[in-house]
């Protein structure tokens, strides 16, 4: 005999946290509205169209790639709180030539005005031949250029710009391809998905 059991019936329904990969282009504020300007700048509005998530962490506008969005915000503090050490990797094209004692001063940790950084995984790394910037970034006949992968576990205000411009090798194009377990992965620039 089949007996029905109520009990679960009853329990309330477990919803299912959302939680949405984002290629950010450059260009893009890190937000859902735009409160700053007199001309319309694109926002997270003008690609994503779900309603109840919300960025964790932030990505300036001039940086690019991945973003998580979470309508969870339990894992929203989580994944953006410093405290959980959460490695997050960039993929930095930077001014000049990374001499070994610059990857040592960043994997050792560097001083900035807001104190010693934590120490960072470097390492140079050849020409990832990403999707093309627009617009493109500024070139100098005379200046070489290169790429290091950079993985932080804090995330202070422009912090990637500012500890390789520290080592003498400024930013020139910034993409956030990793976070956790989490990467762009094949999404280009502009396109989303939702994982589980």
């Amino acid at each position: 005999m089949l007996v029905h059991c109520s009990f679960y019936s009853a329990l309330p329904k477990k919803r299912m946290t959302k939680l949405i990969l984002f290629n950010k282009p450059f260009g893009v504020l890190p937000q859902f509205t735009d409160r700053g300007s007199e001309t319309k700048r694109p926002t997270l509005s003008d690609y994503i169209d779900q309603a109840g998530v919300y960025p964790a962490g932030r990505l300036d506008r001039d940086s690019e790639g991945l973003m998580v969005l979470t309508d969870d915000g339990k894992l929203q503090a989580r994944i953006s709180d410093p405290k959980y050490k959460l490695p997050k990797s960039y993929l930095v094209q930077v001014e000049g030539e990374v001499e070994d004692k610059s990857l040592a001063m960043l994997r050792q940790g560097v001083q900035l005005k807001d104190g010693l950084t934590r120490p960072a995984e470097a390492e140079c790394i050849a020409d990832p031949a990403m999707w093309p910037r627009d617009p493109p970034i500024r070139v100098r006949k005379n200046v070489p250029d290169c790429w290091i992968k950079l993985t932080i576990s804090e995330g202070r205000n422009r912090q990637v710009r500012r500890m390789t411009a520290a080592v003498g090798n400024p930013t020139l194009r910034l993409i956030r391809w990793s976070v956790g377990d989490w990467s762009v992965g094949d999404l280009l620039p502009g396109q989303w998905q939702a994982v589980e």
